[in-house]
C-alpha cells in the first residue's frame, strides 16, 4: 500500500539565504518553504534522495502565493545495478510536467497545491522548475516552494504493517473477507494521513498521535475490537481539529516572537499547553493508547510513523503526566472552541452562557499587566479622571479585571455629588465613554453587557443628575453608536440582538429621544462593501426605529433620509440586506407613494427587467390597485386565445360551406341560413383601412405597436422578445457599443460622456477642449500638444469612433451610423447594412424613441 516517503534535499542550484532547500525535508505548520536566490537563472533544479529504492504512486507541490513557477517538469533517477548508487551515476527518465496559475484571481494570498499520480522506480526525484510569473510582489523575480511530498511503496527492505503483501496473505486475506474490509484490498489506496495537506495544517505533536491511533484502530479491527475501534474513530475526528487550531496557535507565537512580542509569545504558548493538556484528558488519551496494558496485550510501536517536524522555536513547559482512568461514560461534550481553560472555569453570569475566550489563560495574579506607552498615550483622559490603576485593569488580558474596572467606574459616577462642578462631570462622561466604546467591542459577553449597563446610568441618570449640556449628551451618543453599529455584525446572536435592542432602547431614553441623534446616525448611508451580517444588522435597526418611531417632523426620520439609506442597501451583494430594505420601502409606499418614487429608477420595461426592481413594482401596483404585468399578460393570452377559437370555428364553418357547394356533402340549410344571418348583421368592409399608415397620434395599438422594434434604430423583427431586444442590443444594433472598460452597452452618441461621467474607469480620461473627446491620461500631454485632432463643431455632432463631425440631431447620428457611406469605425452598421440592403440604414417611417422610454441597454 502507497505510504509518505521520507527523503532529503541533496542537491539545489541555488537559494535564498533564508528559505534553504533543507527547509523541504519537513512539513509542519511552520515550514517556509525554499525559495531560489534573487534575479536567478532558469530553469531551477532541485534533486531528492529517497531512503531506498521505491515505486513512485504521487507527488504532491505546494507552491508560494506569489513567488510562483510558470511550470515544473519532473523526472525520475535510479542508479544501475553495477554501479555504486551516488547522484553522479544517477539516470532520469522524464515523467512530465504541470502547469501553475499565476494566482491573480486571489489576490496573491492562497497557495496552490499540485498532485501528480505517477508509476515510476527509482532513487532519485528531480524538479525542473521554470522561470516565474510576474507580479508586483515578486520584484526580484524568485520562484518558491513551501512544501514537497512523495508517496509511494517501497521495493527493497523489510516490509511493515502497511504492507499491503500482509493482507494479501492467503490466511489473513480469508480473515478479512469474512470482515468485509474492503478497504485492506485496495493496493492503490492512500491515506489522508499521509496526504500533503495533513502535516502542512496539524500541530506535529497531534499529527503523531492521530497515526498512533489510526494505526491501533486497523489493529483493532483485525481483532474484532469494534466497540474500541469506533471510539478511536470519534478521537482522530476530534484530534484533527484539535491540531489544525494547535497549527494556528504555533504560526501566531513565532510571529509574535518575530515581532519581539513576548508577551504575547507567552500568553499563546500557556494557552496551547492548557489547551493541548485539556484535550488529553477529555479524551482519555492513556486509555485510548493502551499506555498501561489492554484486553489483548500485544508489542505496540508507538513512535511516529515519520517524524516530519524541525525542533520547536519556543520551548514549551512540562506537561502533567497523563493518568488511566478507569473506564466510565463520558458527559456530553462541547466544541473545543467553546470550553473554558480549566484553571479559569468561571460560573455563568446568565443562564446558558458560552464559557469565556481563552485568552483567561494567563490567570488571575493579583495584579494587573503595567500600561504600555502607547496604551499610556491613548488613555491618557481617562488617566487623569479615573487613575492609572483603574485604567489598566481596563486594558488588563484577563476578561474579570476588565469587567471590575466598569464596575468600578459606574459606582464612581454614580457617588459623584449633583452639586460637583459642571467642568468635574462633564470630564469624567468623556472619560467614561471612551473606556465604554473598548467595553462594547470586547469580544467577553461579561464585558460587553458591563459596558450597556454604564452606558445605560450614564443616559438616563448621570445626565439629568448633573444637567449635562446637550451637546455633550450627543456627543456621547454619538461616540457610542459607531460602536453598537459595528457590534451589531458580531458573529455571535445574542451579541448582535442586544446592540440592536440597545440602539432603540436608547433612542426612547427621555434625554436623548429629543436630539434624535439615534436615527440620525442609523440611517446613514452604508458602503456596498459592508459585511453582508453587519449590513443586514444595519437595516434591520433602522426597520425596528422606523416601526417605533415612525416618520414624524420630531422623529428624526423622514422620506429623504430613510429611502437614501434604503436605497444605498438596494444595491448590496448579499440578498438578505436587500430583503431588509425592501420591506422597508414597502412599508413606507403605503404612508407616501409619490415620494418613495421619486427614490426609485423609472418604472419601465429595461427597469422590470431587474428581478429586484420588478418585485417592487409589482407590489406598488398591488397597493394602487392596478394590475400586474403578469396579470395583463394572462388577460391577453386568455383574449387570443378566445379569438383563435373563433378564427377556428368560423374556418371549420366555411370549410363545410365550400364542401356543400362541390357535393362533396348534403346541404345544411340551418348553416346556409345561419351564414346569411350573419353576413346581414355584419357592417360594410372599408378597403381604406387595410393601406392605413401608421401616424403619431394613432392610439390603436392592434394596427401599429412598439412590442418588435427596436427603440436606437429602428428595426422591426418578430424575434424582438424581451430577450431577443438583449441580445440585439449586446451584439448587433448600429447606434450602441460596448465600452471597453465597464462592459456596459451605451449609446455611440452619448459614448463620450459615458467615459467621463459614468464609467467605472471615469478618472482615467480627460476631456479634450478641441475634439471634445475622451483621452486617457496616459496620452493626454502628447494629445493636447500635437493638436493634429479634428476640431468639434458646436452646429455638428462629432463621433467618437471615426473622429469626424457629423449632421446635428438623432437623423444625423442614424445616417451617419447606419448609412451606407456612414462611419467606417462602426463594424456593426455592415452588419446592419446586410441584414436590410434596400433600407441603406435609415429608418424611414420606423419610429422614433422619445422621452423616458429611451434609455440605454445596460
Amino acid at each position: 500500500m502507497p505510504r509518505k516517503l521520507p527523503f532529503r534535499v541533496i542537491h539545489a542550484s541555488g537559494q535564498d539565504e533564508s528559505y534553504r532547500a533543507s527547509e523541504l525535508n519537513y512539513h509542519s505548520p511552520l515550514t517556509k518553504g525554499w525559495q531560489a536566490s534573487r534575479y536567478c537563472l532558469y530553469p531551477q533544479d532541485i534533486v531528492l534522495q529517497l531512503d531506498q529504492r521505491c515505486r513512485l504512486r504521487k507527488i504532491q507541490i505546494l507552491s508560494h502565493q506569489y513567488l510562483i513557477a510558470t511550470k515544473i517538469e519532473f523526472f525520475v533517477g535510479d542508479v544501475p545495478e553495477d554501479m555504486s548508487p551516488n547522484l553522479e551515476n544517477a539516470r532520469y527518465t522524464r515523467l512530465g510536467y504541470v502547469s501553475l496559475s499565476d494566482n491573480e484571481k486571489t489576490g496573491f494570498k492562497a497557495r496552490e497545491l499540485k498532485s501528480v499520480h505517477v508509476d515510476a522506480v527509482g532513487l532519485y526525484l528531480k524538479l525542473n522548475i521554470h522561470k516565474n510569473h510576474i507580479n508586483k510582489y515578486n520584484i526580484y523575480n524568485q520562484v518558491g516552494i513551501i512544501a514537497i511530498n512523495v508517496i509511494g511503496e517501497t521495493l527493497k527492505g523489510p516490509s511493515d504493517f502497511m504492507d499491503p503483501e500482509y493482507y494479501l496473505d492467503p490466511d489473513r486475506k480469508g480473515q478479512l473477507d469474512d470482515l468485509g474490509l474492503d478497504t485492506y484490498n485496495k493496493p492503490d489506496y492512500i491515506s489522508p494521513l499521509d496526504d500533503l495537506a495533513f502535516d502542512m495544517y496539524q500541530d506535529p505533536e497531534i499529527a503523531g498521535i492521530i497515526r498512533k491511533l489510526e494505526k491501533k484502530k486497523q489493529e483493532a479491527v483485525l481483532q474484532e475490537r469494534f466497540d474500541y475501534a469506533k471510539r478511536l474513530k470519534s478521537a482522530i475526528t476530534e484530534l484533527q481539529k484539535v491540531g489544525e487550531k494547535l497549527g494556528k496557535y504555533e504560526v501566531e507565537k513565532r510571529q509574535a516572537v518575530e515581532n519581539e512580542d513576548y508577551d504575547k509569545a507567552k500568553l499563546k504558548k500557556v494557552q496551547m499547553d492548557e489547551y493541548r493538556l485539556q484535550v488529553y484528558r477529555d479524551l482519555n488519551l492513556a486509555d485510548l493508547l493502551e499506555t498501561t496494558g489492554s484486553r489483548h496485550p500485544q508489542v505496540i510501536d508507538l513512535e511516529p510513523i515519520r517524524q516530519a517536524t524541525p525542533p520547536r522555536l519556543l520551548e514549551l513547559t512540562p506537561r502533567s503526566p497523563i493518568q488511566r482512568s478507569p473506564p466510565r461514560t463520558p458527559p456530553p461534550r462541547t466544541p473545543y472552541d467553546e470550553r473554558p481553560l480549566p484553571a479559569l472555569k468561571r460560573p455563568p453570569a446568565v443562564p446558558d452562557e458560552e464559557p469565556e475566550p481563552a485568552e483567561t489563560a494567563v490567570g488571575i495574579t493579583g495584579e494587573p499587566e503595567p500600561l504600555t506607552e502607547k496604551d499610556l498615550r491613548e488613555a491618557s483622559a481617562a488617566i487623569d479622571v479615573f487613575g492609572e490603576q483603574l485604567v489598566s485593569k481596563a486594558y488588563s488580558k484577563t476578561w474579570s479585571y476588565r469587567e471590575d474596572a466598569l464596575l468600578a467606574v459606574y459606582k464612581q459616577m454614580q457617588d459623584l455629588p449633583a452639586t460637583a462642578p459642571k467642568d468635574e462631570a462633564k470630564s469624567m462622561i468623556r472619560a467614561t465613554i471612551f473606556l465604554v466604546k473598548k467595553a462594547i467591542d470586547d469580544k467577553v459577553y461579561a464585558v460587553f453587557k458591563a459596558g450597556l449597563h454604564l452606558l445605560k446610568m450614564i443616559l438616563t441618570e448621570y445626565v439629568p443628575k448633573h444637567k449635562i449640556q446637550k451637546q455633550d449628551t450627543v456627543w456621547a451618543v454619538e461616540r457610542s453608536m459607531q460602536n453598537l453599529l459595528h457590534k451589531s455584525g458580531d458573529t455571535a446572536v445574542r451579541n448582535r440582538d442586544d446592540a440592536k435592542n440597545f440602539v432603540l432602547e436608547m433612542a426612547r431614553y427621555p434625554e436623548v429621544k429629543p436630539t434624535n441623534c439615534v436615527p440620525h446616525e442609523a440611517v446613514k448611508p452604508m458602503k456596498n462593501s459592508v459585511a453582508p451580517r453587519l449590513g443586514q444588522s444595519r437595516c434591520e435597526i433602522v426597520e425596528m426605529l422606523y416601526k417605533d418611531l415612525g416618520i414624524k417632523t420630531n422623529s428624526g426620520l423622514n422620506i429623504d433620509n430613510i429611502m437614501q439609506f434604503c436605497v444605498a442597501a438596494l444595491g448590496h451583494h448579499a440578498g438578505e440586506v436587500r430583503d431588509v430594505s425592501e420591506r422597508i420601502i414597502k412599508a413606507i409606499y403605503k404612508e407616501d407613494r409619490q415620494a418613495v418614487k421619486d427614490y426609485l429608477p423609472a418604472d419601465d420595461d429595461k427597469t422590470r427587467k431587474i428581478t429586484l426592481y420588478r418585485q417592487l413594482f409589482e407590489y406598488f401596483d398591488k397597493v394602487d390597485g392596478k394590475p400586474s404585468k403578469a396579470d395583463v399578460r394572462k388577460k391577453r393570452s386568455d383574449e387570443e386565445t378566445k379569438k383563435q377559437a373563433e378564427i377556428e370555428a368560423l374556418q371549420k364553418q366555411l370549410q363545410s360551406l365550400k364542401d356543400m357547394a362541390s357535393g362533396k356533402q348534403p346541404v345544411d340549410e340551418n348553416l346556409l341560413k345561419a351564414d346569411k344571418n350573419k353576413k346581414k348583421n355584419e357592417p360594410p368592409k372599408k378597403s381604406k383601412i387595410i393601406n392605413k399608415k401608421p401616424t403619431a397620434d394613432d392610439d390603436d395599438t392592434s394596427v401599429y405597436n412598439m412590442d418588435n422594434i427596436c427603440i436606437f434604430c429602428g428595426e422591426r423583427n418578430e424575434s424582438f422578445t424581451e430577450e431577443g431586444l438583449d441580445l440585439h442590443y449586446w451584439k448587433h444594433c448600429p447606434m450602441l457599443k460596448r465600452c471597453t472598460n465597464c462592459k456596459q452597452v451605451v449609446e455611440i452618441a452619448t459614448y463620450t460622456d459615458h467615459l467621463l461621467n459614468e464609467c467605472e474607469a471615469k478618472n482615467n480620461y480627460s476631456k479634450c477642449n478641441r475634439c471634445t473627446e475622451a483621452i486617457p491620461k496616459s496620452e493626454y500631454d502628447q494629445h493636447v500638444s500635437e493638436k493634429s485632432c479634428n476640431a468639434a463643431k458646436s452646429s455638428a455632432n462629432h463621433c467618437p469612433l471615426c473622429h469626424q463631425n457629423v449632421s446635428s440631431g438623432e437623423d444625423g447620428w442614424k445616417n451617419h451610423l447606419m448609412g451606407k457611406d456612414g462611419c467606417k469605425q462602426n463594424p456593426r452598421r455592415l452588419l446592419s447594412l446586410n441584414k436590410n440592403p434596400s433600407t441603406g440604414g435609415t429608418s424611414k417611417n420606423k419610429p422614433k424613441a422619445t422621452g423616458k422610454n429611451k434609455k440605454t441597454p445596460r
